[in-house]
């Protein structure tokens, strides 16, 4: 099940503690685990003490004595983190938004970039300024007709069942897309979601949102509070690992709740 053991990414700052909060508020609706782990340089002592450092004053924050901190070792904050994910035996790895980017909105930095295009596990972003709360409205997925948007699909409707909340499948039509073929697509993936799923038929809904470009599709959608979107990795991702492409990116940066990326092969 998606975010059973959550491990996030901590710097100081917002982002860090927004992706905190984030976490917390995901297992509060799963029962899942959270490690909170804060990557450091490695052969630097004052590094590896700063990183003490940080993790303690975390540590006096949370609410949950049970919650675990570690400090992880790497030249690379991105390969550190995936280090610790397997470490802890997480399911996905949960940062927040780089800093400079506007508020309300996923930035995308260098350690989510690495993450994008390599993680093992599944990667939750956060929107700068999110404050979750301790519930879930919805489940969104981006679908567009290819194996890896069935298989997001199906893990977003067993998600939807679980927690009890709605699933939308939802389809952006640019330019000269041809809508009537992408209707019939959505009209097969709700197939794929009752089928996969005890979810009852006026659960799940579709919708496709017309722009000019990605941003503009994004912005003429619905959205709704304490929603939560899934996207699933591009074609060139290997097997087990997450890879977005180009127009998966800009959804990802047009989102204004958080987006959770599926490896390929996401069981």
């Amino acid at each position: 099940m998606i975010g059973d053991n959550i491990l996030v990414g901590y710097d100081p700052g917002p982002g860090g503690r927004e992706a905190v909060d984030l976490a917390f508020a995901f297992v509060r609706v799963t029962g899942g685990l959270v490690t909170v782990a804060h990557v450091h340089a490695p052969g630097r002592p004052a590094a590896a003490a700063e990183a003490a450092n940080v993790l303690a004053n975390v540590r006096r924050t949370l609410d949950d004595p049970a919650t675990d901190v570690v400090a992880q070792e790497s030249r690379s904050v991105g390969r550190g983190l995936a280090a610790a994910a397997g470490r802890a035996g997480a399911d996905c790895i949960l940062i927040g938004s780089a800093e400079g980017g506007p508020r309300g909105r996923i930035t995308v930095g260098s350690t989510a970039d690495h993450l994008l295009h390599s993680s093992p596990e599944a990667v939750i972003l956060t929107p700068s300024g999110l404050r979750p709360t301790p519930k879930l409205s919805r489940i969104t997925v981006m679908y567009v007709d290819r194996p890896q948007c069935e298989d997001a699909v199906l893990r977003g409707a067993v998600a939807a069942q679980s927690f009890g909340v709605p699933l939308r499948l939802l389809t952006l039509a640019l330019e000269e897309d041809p809508q009537d073929r992408l209707r019939d697509d959505l009209a097969l993936a709700v197939r794929i979601a009752l089928d996969s799923s005890g979810l009852d038929p006026e659960d799940v809904r579709t919708e496709l949102a017309h722009g000019d470009d990605v941003a503009a599709a994004m912005d003429a959608a619905e959205w709704v509070e304490d929603e939560v979107v899934i996207v699933a990795s591009g074609e060139n991702a290997s097997p087990h690992r997450v890879f977005l492409g180009e127009i998966a990116l800009k959804v990802v940066r047009a989102a204004t709740c958080p987006v959770i990326v599926l490896p390929r092969g996401y069981t």
